[in-house]
């Protein structure tokens, strides 16, 4: 068997290993994951459709739940933010663990693989409805509040792509999760 093959196997079997066994790739726990080199867009837009999807739930049933119960901006938003980050890691858990992995372990790598994600969309996502005139006191069968609402997603999935396409190239975030996948 030639080197390029032997260590291809290597790494094969060496996965296999850390998923069948429950054991985390470098960054879930804590050390240093090796860079691949640079990400591409395509792997680092799947990623942030991959938390946009989990936030956008979150988010918009916590939206939902706060302005059916006439809750104010304040609680209604940490409620909505709350919500994103729960289905947010919540996709990436139930992801690894059919994969393999034990509970800790799963819960450590959706840490590792979300937490930057999550907090920058959510970040950008609410600082747009923040700035958006009206859109925090808008109801739920006002139009305002839907375009204020998915016009924030699309400014946090622009906004969070780049960041995510940085941290894969540098084997963290939803880089953790390949290994898994």
């Amino acid at each position: 068997m030639d080197h390029t093959a032997h260590t291809s196997a290597a790494k094969t079997d060496a996965a296999h290993h850390r998923t069948r066994h429950g054991h985390p790739e470098p960054a879930a726990r804590g050390g240093r994951a090796h860079s691949h080199g640079p990400a591409s867009w395509g792997t680092a837009a799947k990623a942030t459709l991959h938390c946009l999807t989990g936030c956008a739930i979150g988010e918009i049933l916590g939206m939902v739940i706060g302005t059916a119960l006439m809750w104010g901006n304040v609680p209604t938003m940490i409620l909505a933010i709350a919500l994103a980050f729960v289905f947010g890691y919540s996709f990436t858990l139930f992801a690894v663990r059919r994969a393999g992995l034990d509970f800790k372990t799963a819960v450590k790598v959706a840490l590792a693989a979300d937490t930057v994600s999550i907090g920058v969309m959510e970040l950008v996502d609410n600082g747009v409805i923040a700035l958006v005139p009206g859109a925090m006191d808008a109801h739920l069968s006002d139009g305002l509040f839907w375009s204020a609402l998915l016009g924030g997603f699309a400014v946090a999935f622009l906004v969070t792509t780049p960041v995510n396409k940085w941290m894969i190239g540098r084997g963290k975030g939803h880089a953790v999760v390949h290994a898994y996948h």
